[in-house]
């Protein structure tokens, strides 16, 4: 399978009080708005970088587990993704993935193995070059 993505972003003014927009091929995000504020301060009314990178990275690890708990004959009720994105002095510092899944007849041992297997596989995971933790809890 081969295929391209698109986004764009727009940005207007100085670093600190200029803003910013976003947008996804897709539409999903249309001129999302982003900025200094949205970034290193409260984060609220706007998006930021590492966000959608937090966004991006859990969905593509629930999406690979979820193909290598089904190649193993297991389909998950949920898997819940949490990822927090730790940004220090101008760099993405590391990744926490929390893991919560509900898989029937499965144990805690072979869902944690599965899960790191999709942790080292995830496109994601692979792109990013910092240090990604892996938390997991089985229902």
């Amino acid at each position: 399978m081969k295929f391209t993505r698109k986004a764009s972003a727009q940005w207007k003014g100085a670093g600190k009080d200029g803003k910013g927009s976003l947008t996804t091929g897709s539409q999903v995000l249309d001129s999302t708005p982003y900025s200094f504020h949205t970034r290193f301060e409260d984060g609220k009314k706007g998006t930021n970088p590492e966000e959608l990178i937090g966004a991006a990275h859990s969905g593509c690890f629930a999406m690979q587990l979820s193909f290598l708990l089904g190649e193993e004959g297991y389909t998950p009720n949920t898997l819940d993704v949490g990822a927090t994105v730790s940004f220090e002095d101008g760099s993405v510092t590391k990744i926490l993935l929390d893991l919560k899944g509900d898989v029937p007849e499965i144990d805690t041992d072979k869902f944690t193995e599965i899960a790191q297997k999709a942790k080292e596989v995830c496109p994601i995971s692979k792109l990013l070059k910092t240090d990604i933790e892996l938390n997991v809890s089985l229902a």
